[in-house]
């Protein structure tokens, strides 16, 4: 008998990862086999290595230019959850003598709240600001947080489980009135709001490559060039990286990221027109279910991300009635768990709202068949459970 292809679920989970764009993935291609430029770019003696490293350089330049950088603060990193952990910990441990606290809040990505709190072990104080139920953290919570010890502050851009935009620049000189740095998790934010390090007074920003239509394992973080950034190197061995990330680089995965980065800026605005007629539309199919919540929801939330809690259904179950659509019950680094997710949590969501929510996030391929697919599923699945 002939073999047929499964038919895979509508994927709904783009704030997961995405797909790597086809464009993306022939620009890596090149980069990987013996008739190809394979070469480790930190070679300097020969002339592959030194091609490989020009492939590296212009990569490098493509994601400084998507967030108004300059090629020389960009460090790669294997992914945005090692930049924060760099950020963090390396900022940390560097300025010691600036000050021993850091300012976080209760509902950022578990690479910045499991490293906070490894901080802590190591003698440094944190404060834990929780943030308001539109998921933002004002400046004033901000000022109320500082200490004139404070030597960092970290605050995500955009909620990876809600959406919800944080006004880095405004939050930036609430934390340089105190004499601290900046750091933000922007790995969701790229091409989806505008980014400008420069124009935002950031010191420090995470990026990741597969939340951008390009690979997984590889990220950057950006480093303000400034006497006062000052960051201790955490992975030695080779000195790359301007010391502070040593490794063989990625060649084909960072010039992945770059492709992607650079197709970021060029189509981001179309995507996100795209993107916020499927949210408009998936919305639309929801209002006809009785006592369904949006989780966080305000003008300032990004429609790739929709988070929704269903009264009486529990998530679990739901999540096992939509076997063809690929959705989240939160973050995929928490997706394990049977505990409801800290971040709904932290904003306020009552525990029986927060075990009955799901995650829906789309993106460049996702279709309008795709999100009607979905919404048929859901109130099929909804109103049978409910009984």
């Amino acid at each position: 008998m002939p073999q047929t292809t499964p038919t895979l679920p509508v994927y709904l989970d783009y704030a997961a990862t995405t797909p790597v764009d086809d464009r993306v993935a022939a620009v890596m291609q090149r980069y990987l086999t013996v008739d190809q430029l394979y070469a480790n770019p930190a070679s300097r003696s020969h002339m592959l290595g030194w091609q490989a490293e020009q492939v590296v350089e212009q990569a490098r330049r493509q994601v400084a230019d998507a967030i108004g950088a300059d090629p020389r603060e960009i460090v790669w990193t294997s992914g945005a959850t090692e930049a924060d952990n760099l950020a963090l910990t390396g900022f940390m441990r560097a300025n010691r003598e600036r000050g021993m606290h850091l300012v976080t809040s209760t509902i950022e990505h578990k690479a910045v709240v499991d490293t906070a709190h490894a901080l802590e072990a190591e003698g440094f104080e944190v404060t834990w600001i929780t943030p308001g139920g539109d998921g933002r953290v004002t400046p004033e919570q901000l000022r109320d947080a500082m200490r004139d010890d404070t030597a960092l502050v970290s605050l995500m851009t955009v909620n990876n489980e809600l959406g919800s935009v944080n006004d880095i620049a405004a939050l930036a000189d609430v934390a340089h009135e105190f004499g601290a740095a900046l750091h933000t998790d922007a790995a969701q934010a790229i091409g989806r709001v505008p980014l400008d390090v420069g124009a935002q007074d950031i010191d420090l920003m995470s990026l990741s490559g597969h939340k951008a239509y390009g690979p997984k394992g590889v990220g950057a973080l950006y480093v303000k060039r400034h006497p006062d950034i000052r960051v201790e190197a955490l992975i030695h061995g080779g000195g790359h990286e301007r010391g502070m990330r040593s490794g063989t680089l990625p060649t084909h995965q960072i010039a992945g990221m770059g492709e992607a980065f650079a197709l970021m800026v060029q189509q981001g605005e179309a995507d996100q027109a795209h993107i916020a007629a499927l949210g408009e539309r998936f919305l639309d199919g929801l209002a006809q279910l009785d006592d369904v919540h949006r989780n966080a929801a305000s003008e300032a939330s990004l429609p790739n991300i929709i988070n929704v809690a269903f009264g009486g259904v529990d998530g679990e179950s739901l999540l096992m009635a939509l076997r063809d659509v690929a959705v989240s019950t939160g973050s995929a680094c928490n997706s394990a768990s049977v505990e409801p997710s800290y971040v709904l949590l932290g904003v306020g969501v009552p525990r029986r709202l927060a075990l009955s929510s799901l995650r829906f996030s789309f993106g460049r391929f996702t279709t309008a068949a795709d999100v009607d697919h979905a919404v048929g599923v859901l109130q099929h699945a909804v109103t049978g459970l409910r009984g």
